[in-house]
Parts: structure tokens; sequence; C-alpha cells
């Protein structure tokens, strides 16, 4: 833990033990940065846990040979979508889903957004959790039957984070729903 508070503690055991992978917030990433930290062409660097700064990103690329942003919540095991970030993006985007993961833009009355509106996000697959420990009120309110599965048991979880969905077909993340702040 003191290892990776501390950017220099941080950057002289990724250069002690020649790391070439890493997932780490971009809070870390920019503790790294500002410890003079290099990288290499080798190093495939993992942005998840928090939004990833457009500036962030621009500061690890060069750094750098893989740069990938990483978006999920813990009820979905994670990761549920990903995206390689590439120098001269305009903006950040979270991805794709990743395997076995359903990732759905939703209205306030459940239905699908058209791609460029804003709805809120909802995961559903593989990784979906069952609920939340000893809560079945949260649990009720947050996994929600998946009327887009063939599967009768399948659920899918409400994130509360408001996303759309690109031309591209690449999901971009807008920020919450609601006023929560995940620790």
């Amino acid at each position: 833990r003191e290892q990776a508070t501390d950017g220099h503690a941080l950057r002289a055991l990724l250069e002690q033990r020649q790391v070439n992978v890493m997932q780490a917030t971009p809070s870390t990433w920019r503790l790294l940065l500002e410890s003079g930290w290099r990288g290499g062409s080798h190093f495939k660097a993992l942005c998840g846990g928090e939004p990833l700064p457009l500036d962030v990103a621009d500061a690890l690329l060069p750094r750098v040979g893989e740069l990938w942003n990483m978006y999920g919540p813990t009820e979905t095991t994670v990761w549920s979508t990903c995206a390689r970030i590439q120098a001269g993006q305009a903006e950040i985007s979270i991805g794709r889903p990743i395997d076995n993961t359903q990732v759905w833009v939703l209205d306030e009355a459940g239905e699908v957004v058209p791609i460029g509106v804003a709805g809120e996000i909802y995961i559903g697959g593989s990784g979906v959790t069952l609920g939340y420990h000893e809560r079945p009120e949260l649990t009720a309110s947050r996994f929600l039957p998946d009327r887009f599965s063939t599967r009768s048991d399948a659920r899918l979880y409400r994130t509360g984070d408001l996303g759309r969905w690109r031309n591209d077909g690449l999901l971009h993340h807008l920020g919450r729903a609601d006023e929560q702040i995940k620790l």
C-alpha cells in the first residue's frame, strides 16, 4: 500500500522488478508520471476505477506500448468494457463489451436509446453478480430481469452511470445519473 500511494516508491518497484503490465487508477498513473517514470515500449498500461482524463492518457501514450481504458463496476466482476486508447483521440471511450457481457444504454422507461443519445448504462452477462449480501431491497432496485436475454435467470445490473453509444460502436461514459460516489 505504501508503494502504491507513493509515486517514487512505485516507480522504483516497477523498475527494480522490470514490470511490463500494470492496472491502476488514473490517480495512481498520475503519481507515477509525476515521479518521472519513463515506462517502455513493451509496457502495457491498464487504466480503470475512475474516468481516464485525456491529459493522463496523452502523458502515458508516449511512455507505453499499449494503453487500455477499462470500465466496469464490482457488481459485474470488475471489467465489463475496454478500449485501446490511441494518440490523437478527441475523447476517451470506455470501449465495447468484453466477451460474455452485454451493455445496454436505456432511457428512464427502460427502452434502448438511439446511438448518440444519453441514457443509463445497464450490464448483463456472465459477470453479473447475484446481488448484495443481506441487502434484498438494494438488490431488487439494482439487479433487474434481463428482458434482452433468452435465459430465464439472466439479470441486468443498473449501474447508475450515464453513457451514450458513438457512431463507431464505442461507448462513451458521461458521469453519474445520481450523486453517488463510489469508493
